[in-house]
């Protein structure tokens, strides 16, 4: 009989040695064995919760994707659209300033061209900027994007700006505070407006 709680924490520890270890060297360089060894189990305990490395990493991409697509959902609840985009930057902003490693796997493994996972990161970044594009959308309802400018084309471009301003603040400018970081991406956003 498996204990739910347990192979649940065992699997947010797999979780969080391989976005360690993934993050600082990327995913094709590191093994099961470091993985284990990384989370303090067994290599076998890797392969009871995943079939494979590969699986693991998979599953570490979804995991992810779902925790951010959680902070970016709460932009949805604000009637506001200027509230719900800044909630959107928050959220985003936030969740790479708290799974920095993850956004660096996140870009490395979109812009192989096709990687092993392009698969499934295709539908995860589907996910994630048909949240931004629900936002975006509600700006254009209300006149806020400029003429000619396409919602879908907007979605991905925000996505895109918050996920490289996000690594470039982490990695280049980690002297920067998240509300200083916040308020320039938010002033760039105000600055689309139509004339």
């Amino acid at each position: 009989m498996t204990r739910p709680g347990r192979t649940a924490a065992t699997k947010q520890k797999l979780f969080d040695a391989a976005l360690r270890l993934v993050g600082e060297r990327g995913a094709a360089s590191v093994t099961v064995d470091e993985i284990a060894a990384e989370a303090g189990v067994a290599k076998g305990t890797v392969y009871y919760n995943f079939a494979s490395k590969d699986a693991l990493v998979d599953a570490l991409l979804r995991h992810g994707v779902d925790l951010l697509a959680a902070r970016l959902k709460v932009a949805e609840e604000e009637d506001d659209t200027a509230s719900a985009m800044a909630s959107l930057v928050d959220g985003m902003l936030g969740f790479f300033a708290e799974y920095p490693a993850f956004g660096q796997l996140l870009v490395s493994e979109l812009w192989r061209t096709p990687g092993q996972w392009h698969g499934t990161l295709s539908l995860l970044r589907d996910d994630i900027v048909s949240i931004v594009r629900g936002q975006m959308q509600r700006l254009a309802d209300t006149g806020r994007l400029p003429e000619g400018v396409q919602v879908g084309t907007a979605s991905a471009a925000l996505f895109g700006t918050l996920l490289v301003i996000a690594l470039d603040w982490q990695v280049f400018q980690p002297e920067r505070s998240l509300a200083d970081v916040r308020e320039s991406v938010l002033s760039l956003v105000r600055g689309l407006r139509p004339s």
